[in-house]
């Protein structure tokens, strides 16, 4: 569906049936470490008449910027449907690019440089999974290219990355998707009933945490490999971000890039997206007043510099929010489990007046104040199921109604996370204006809230000064 056809098919539901949401592909650690909103609805091929699959004119032409793992999966997750054409794979690495090519051999082509993609008039959709320093620049060039956007998360790393992205998909009016996939699950919605229904009673505090037990060693030493592997462009992979020797870890997949500040932001940018999403949702949060964040490397010993403990302090006008990040020790409160091994452990609590709930990805449990909640039958379902974090985009790029998880939602989240790694660097309050988007009373947080990037790569100022 080239985007001479987006007017036409804008009213037309897509085929490919219903689907439970994709199981979550997130990393596991080495060494054991808004309101709800609609899903939209999906009529199968079959009802529509359409038994074949749509003809070619009517499908989605989509493109993957970045082959790693997480990006072929989501492109997986798209290609399964008859109403998906895949047109493109991009990759700087020439061994993922061509691995990726051979599986869409008879549809795609490859590239090394994105724009060729971005050039392209006849693709509608892009997934970008690239490493997450370059997630910000990619997403607003489609954006201002025309091209719909599935971008994995961490969205972006830095608080003016947040706005520039949320503000460049708005002023193009793209159909944008985060790849925080644990959000099309059905625990998070049930979650999310029970947080909207009242029935806890006022929520004065949300604490959230990830916990992994990398030991002293973490991702280990560099490895000390001279230079990059044949295919591999790496000036064009660092990009924006800081040129440095190259180090097979940091490109090697989403776990051991997190422990290098530069290219990842630390562990909170890529893992917290997933898990305090529940929370802006539930509670319909937006970027918080007042940030306070400490940690710091302290026992990790490996060749990365992200630190492996910290603890991030929310102040909203009625309520906290906490974040605790710990990668030595993996103890997991009521989460636990049924084994004591190292492994990673993740949850929320939503602490109210009348009861507590707590939950991880699958499940979740209310425990009541006494008979201040005597009731706990769950409240109805009133959320619909996702049919998948990739086909609600999918179906949105038909209807141009934006998905639940799109952009202007979850830029929220990671402003927020932004705000955390700014008060974890200068060690002390952050207090941001809701109404003006801006630091207030601090100039050098206001400094650290933008990247700058190496030449000749520009942030997009124009999306914020101009």
């Amino acid at each position: 569906m080239a985007d001479a056809h987006k007017e036409r098919l804008s009213s037309q539901p897509a085929g490919g049936g219903s689907e439970e949401a994709a199981p979550s592909v997130c990393w596991e650690p080495a060494g054991g470490m808004k309101a709800a909103v609609a899903a939209p609805m999906v009529v199968s091929a079959a009802a529509l008449g359409r038994a074949e699959g749509p003809p070619p004119s009517e499908k989605i032409s989509i493109a993957l910027i970045g082959c790693g793992g997480m990006g072929m999966g989501n492109l997986a997750n798209c290609a399964r449907y008859p109403d998906v054409v895949v047109a493109a794979v991009c990759d700087v690495w020439q061994q993922r690019r061509e691995a990726a090519l051979q599986q869409y051999k008879h549809s795609a082509k490859a590239y090394q440089d994105y724009h060729e993609v971005l050039a392209r008039k006849d693709i509608d959709g892009v997934i970008i999974a690239t490493p997450p320093h370059w997630h910000a620049l990619q997403t607003i060039e489609a954006c201002e290219a025309k091209k719909d956007v599935y971008v994995q998360k961490p969205m972006t790393l830095y608080l003016d990355e947040a706005l520039a992205v949320r503000r460049a998909a708005e002023k193009h009016g793209s159909i944008t998707q985060v790849g925080t996939q644990i959000h099309a699950g059905e625990n998070y919605r049930r979650v999310v009933e029970w947080v909207q229904s009242g029935r806890l009673g006022p929520i004065p505090v949300v604490r959230t945490f990830l916990t992994g037990n990398q030991g002293e060693e973490g991702i280990g030493p560099d490895p000390k490999v001279p230079p990059p592997p044949r295919g591999l462009d790496w000036n064009l992979w660092c990009g924006p971000a800081p040129m440095r020797p190259f180090n097979p870890l940091i490109c090697a997949n989403a776990h051991t890039n997190c422990s290098f500040m530069d290219y990842s932001g630390g562990y909170t940018p890529g893992m917290a997206p997933h898990i305090i999403d529940v929370a802006f949702w539930a509670l319909n949060l937006g970027i918080p007043p007042r940030t306070d964040a400490t940690g710091g490397r302290f026992v990790t010993k490996d060749c990365g510099d992200a630190y492996d403990t910290q603890q991030v302090l929310w102040s909203y006008p009625n309520m906290t929010l906490t974040w605790m990040l710990q990668l030595c020790n993996s103890y997991g409160f009521d989460l636990q489990g049924p084994d004591n091994a190292p492994r990673r452990r993740l949850g929320v609590y939503f602490h109210g007046v009348n009861g507590t709930l707590f939950c991880d990805y699958g499940t979740h449990k209310v425990v009541p104040e006494g008979d201040r909640l005597k009731d706990l039958t769950p409240p109805p379902k009133t959320i619909p199921p996702s049919p998948g974090h990739e086909r609600e985009w999918l179906d949105c790029i038909r209807t141009r109604q934006q998905p639940s998880c799109n952009v202007s939602y979850h830029y929220k989240i990671d402003a927020a996370i932004g705000l955390a790694n700014i008060a974890y660097r200068l060690g002390r309050s952050v207090r941001f204006d809701p109404q003006t988007e801006k630091i207030v009373g601090d100039e050098e947080a206001a400094r650290l809230a933008r990247p700058v990037y190496r030449d000749p790569w520009k942030f997009p100022a124009q999306y914020l000064d101009g």
